[in-house]
């Protein structure tokens, strides 16, 4: 059974900077995409980051040039690098992968930025 497990997230002044990871159990091959979703309080989730086995990396918006997704394929998981973090940036991020198919949602951490 494959399962999606986050670590890392809590609370960090604006301007600062957190990592978060998340670990894909119970996958024999690498999942072909990794990456973050989030939700902001009262708003629909929307795409951080993505990852993909070749490398090729996709970011939202709001997120670009602060935010970097990496992985480490031997250890099936991903890396959240969140730098220059707002207040705006308060969510619950999602770790997501996809493979055979079919698409795996973390239970989520919560990232608060304070101002």
């Amino acid at each position: 059974q494959v399962q999606l497990v986050e670590s890392g997230g809590g609370w960090v002044q604006a301007g600062g900077s957190l990592r978060l990871s998340c670990e894909a159990t119970g996958v024999i091959f690498s999942m072909s995409v990794m990456g973050w979703y989030r939700r902001a309080p009262g708003k629909q989730r929307e795409l951080v980051g993505l990852a993909t086995t070749r490398g090729t990396t996709t970011y939202g918006d709001p997120v670009k040039g602060r935010f970097t997704v990496s992985r480490d394929g031997a250890k099936h998981t991903v890396y959240l690098e969140m730098n220059n973090l707002k207040p705006e940036d308060t969510a619950l991020y999602y770790c997501y992968g996809y493979t055979d198919d079919e698409p795996y949602w973390g239970p989520g951490t919560q990232v608060t930025v304070s101002s």
